[in-house]
């Protein structure tokens, strides 16, 4: 970041009075809200740290290490004492005083944005650390940023007479919040368009998949056809039984037209369990002819389902919403989730399950606990979801976002929808994966049907 635009952030940031809010939306990036309204984004992407103004965002998870806790801590509710750019460095430090403390106590917030050390350092009054977003040892560098060490200054940097740039106290940015606002739009879209190429090439390689897996499908005459080979197959070596050694790998014979066959035998079977071994084979055959519709239906509806995930994402507006749809592969303790049935997402760290098709809906409402909550599009047939509560009162913002997968996963028509949900305990199964419900509140969805975004 240029010196001038961080003078001209500290000195805006100075005309606020307390700050309500601080926490961590990315893994990089910082929302600090202050005065109640206004929320200023520090993103400390090493080598690509900047600032940007925005309306305040919802996290895609949750962050809790030790400094995120202090963080929220320390500054939710502090009181602004002075936002300075020390020594003229790419430093923006904010010295506050916190809501909680005992005494007269300050702190600091010191944002670094300085190449590969860019960092976001909590300090007390003695220059010792506090807690950091990253940890830096001896090995790293001569500055150790670990807590209960003092932080030593970062060297001075030497200004060439000619870079006037790095010299102007940032009085020349004359609206530095419609720049950091403007930067925001910017970003916004890049990423958008950005995300949106990897989340449809995510769920295209998925339909691919799928109609590979419905093509390979066998036709119910050619299951049929097998079924009647295999059983007649059985049926000559029964007739054919006292001329079959225990060494033989086929047999030749004539069927029953008249005919030359040659059956293979294979092994580790014995002679006398060689025609029940073609029974069997005829058996499935004959079954799976009967139900193979069924198993097209199934992979059919998760093709769908992909589908409406494919057009969701062409007509996404943010990176929220495409992370919600395709979210990233899990964090360490999300990898051992493995779903059986039906697709699994996080919203705010809230574990949301949906149905693909019809079976997986049904397993999800067996699985699913009494105190659950069950959503479903109303008067449309689609997915149904389960959103994991242990008891817990949801947050509006995570309801809001189910029922808008749920729409999304259920349909590509645009238009306005109403999502129905309840406690699991007040759905009662009729027949398959439809239900009966009560005791239930509505959210109204609208799906845009704009142009095609790519």
């Amino acid at each position: 970041m240029k010196l001038t635009e961080l003078q001209a952030i500290a000195k805006r940031l100075n005309d606020f009075t307390f700050i309500s809010r601080a926490r961590r939306v990315e893994d990089n990036t910082i929302e600090i809200v202050f005065d109640k309204k206004q929320s200023y984004f520090f993103n400390m992407t090493r080598g690509h740290s900047f600032v940007y103004k925005a309306p305040s965002q919802r996290p895609l998870q949750g962050y809790n290490a030790p400094f995120d806790t202090l963080l929220h801590s320390l500054l939710a509710g502090s009181r602004i004492l002075e936002v300075t750019v020390p020594e003229n460095d790419r430093i923006l430090r904010f010295k506050i005083a916190p809501k909680s403390a005992y005494k007269n106590q300050t702190v600091y917030l010191q944002l670094e944005f300085t190449g590969k050390n860019t960092n976001a350092i909590l300090l007390d009054e003695n220059e010792t650390v506090i807690e950091a977003l990253r940890h830096i040892d001896g090995q790293q560098s001569f500055r150790v940023v670990r807590p209960g060490v003092e932080l030593l200054p970062i060297p001075r940097r030497v200004l060439s007479p000619n870079n006037t740039n790095e010299q102007h106290n940032g009085n020349d940015i004359s609206d530095i919040d419609t720049t950091l606002e403007e930067r925001y739009h910017t970003i916004q879209q890049q990423r958008l368009a950005q995300m949106r190429r990897q989340k449809l090439t995510q769920t295209a390689k998925k339909i691919e998949k799928l109609q590979k897996e419905i093509a390979k499908l066998p036709s119910p005459q050619k299951l049929e056809a097998q079924a009647a080979t295999y059983s007649t197959y059985g049926n000559l070596i029964l007739a054919n039984l006292y001329q079959i050694k225990p060494y033989d790998t086929k047999l030749k014979t004539w069927d029953f037209e008249g005919n030359e066959v040659t059956i293979p035998l294979p092994k580790d079977i014995k002679v006398n369990r060689l025609s029940d071994h073609y029974f069997n084979l005829a058996k499935r055959a004959k079954n799976k002819a009967k139900n193979i519709h069924i198993e097209k239906e199934n992979l059919q509806s998760k093709k769908n389902f992909y589908d409406n995930i494919h057009y969701a994402i062409t007509q996404a507006k943010e990176p929220y919403e495409l992370e919600l749809l395709v979210p990233k592969r899990g964090k360490s303790q999300r990898k051992k989730e493995k779903m059986r049935e039906g697709e699994l997402f996080w919203i705010e760290d809230y574990k949301v399950l949906v149905g693909r098709n019809a079976k997986e809906n049904q397993a999800l409402l067996k699985a699913a606990k009494s105190n659950d909550i069950w959503m479903h599009t109303r008067e449309i047939p689609g997915s149904h979801v389960i959103i994991r509560t242990d008891k817990q009162n949801l947050p509006d913002s995570v309801l809001q976002a189910a029922a808008k997968l749920c729409v999304d996963f259920s349909t590509d028509q645009p238009g306005n929808y109403l999502v129905d949900y309840t406690k699991r305990k007040f759905v009662k199964i009729q027949e398959g994966s439809n239900v009966e419900y009560d005791k239930y509140q509505t959210i109204p969805v609208l799906k845009e049907g704009v142009e095609i975004r790519v």
